[in-house]
């Protein structure tokens, strides 16, 4: 027990000061290369971050267990709306809420995006198991994406340093820091969890995605704090898109993936449309929403404890 405590703390360590390396690298590569920090924040952050999502679902999916992979996949999108963008809600409102027009505001734009992601996968989650042409569809649709988010360009809204060279083993040492401190986090917790008698399910659908997603949760956090906004919304909202298309995508060609509970898919699709209430032109009113959006994360978690 008390080693297990011992590694959920040097967990936290190598995650926190791996996601600060991470955005550092991020925020420098778009400096650099004259991208806006949402650009990387939806493509090479998110990437990074959905790192233990893809390793997790892909050995899931080689070991036959498409179930743990789907709702790994599943839970930890809910958690990086309600949890991740939530939180990020109410420590800094400001990020979210919109200067004017929804439609000319591109986080908002690129949460569109994320939400065209999410209704692909609901027609072929409908239409269970997922297959090669689902496969096929999401791969082409995550690299529509991808392509047009780099035609977006540079924004000068956010002044950002270059480091050189040195972004590159920023974002690689970044990257090793979240993966391992979140493994290592997971599982010391899932330990202690076991310890007090916590069941496997409740493990897996709480514990386990959440533990996936610690990463999204920590570079979003840190870029908060550091003031590089974009890179923090594009990596939760590029994580979404990055877990559900091109995650699925492979693993669908790889195998055929059934989707044997449909609510939990329109769990997910209800809690990703009810962020759109995030992006307010009051501050208050954003903070406001994202603890209602904690609540009901809190509701979901405890309805799924006692539906033991």
């Amino acid at each position: 027990m008390i080693i297990d405590i011992l590694l959920f703390i040097a967990g936290l360590a190598f995650l926190i000061k791996g996601a600060d390396y991470f955005v550092s690298g991020g925020a420098g590569l778009a400096a650099r290369f004259g991208v806006s920090p949402g650009t990387i924040g939806l493509t090479v952050i998110a990437f990074g971050t959905s790192l233990p999502e893809f390793v997790v679902s892909l050995n899931a999916l080689a070991e036959g267990s498409s179930g743990i992979a789907l709702g790994n996949i599943i839970g930890s999108n809910i958690a990086n709306i309600a949890l991740v963008l939530a939180l990020c809600a109410v420590v800094a409102p400001a990020i979210l809420s919109c200067k004017g027009c929804l439609r000319k505001d591109p986080i908002v734009s690129d949460y569109l995006m994320m939400i065209a992601a999410t209704v692909i996968f609901l027609v072929f989650a409908f239409f269970s198991p997922l297959g090669i042409p689902a496969g096929v569809v999401f791969l082409a649709a995550f690299a529509v994406i991808i392509y047009h988010q780099w035609k977006k360009g540079k924004t000068d809204s956010e002044k950002i340093e270059a480091h050189g060279n040195l972004d590159y083993i920023y974002i690689a040492g970044g990257i090793a820091g979240v993966v391992i401190g979140s493994r290592i986090l997971l599982i010391s917790a899932t330990s202690i969890a076991q310890t007090f008698g916590i069941s496997d399910y409740v493990i897996g659908i709480s514990m386990v995605a959440v533990g996936t997603s610690l990463p999204e949760l920590a570079t979003s956090l840190v870029a908060v704090v550091r003031g590089q906004h974009g890179i923090s919304i594009g990596n939760i909202l590029g994580s979404n898109i990055f877990n559900l298309l091109f995650v699925l995508g492979v693993g669908s060609l790889v195998t055929q993936v059934p989707v044997p509970d449909y609510s939990q898919v329109l769990v997910m699709a209800g809690f990703s449309a009810a962020a759109i209430l995030l992006f307010t032109k009051s501050k208050a009113a954003t903070r406001a929403f994202g603890f209602v959006l904690l609540a009901l994360y809190a509701v979901y978690i405890y309805l799924a404890f006692t539906a033991i």
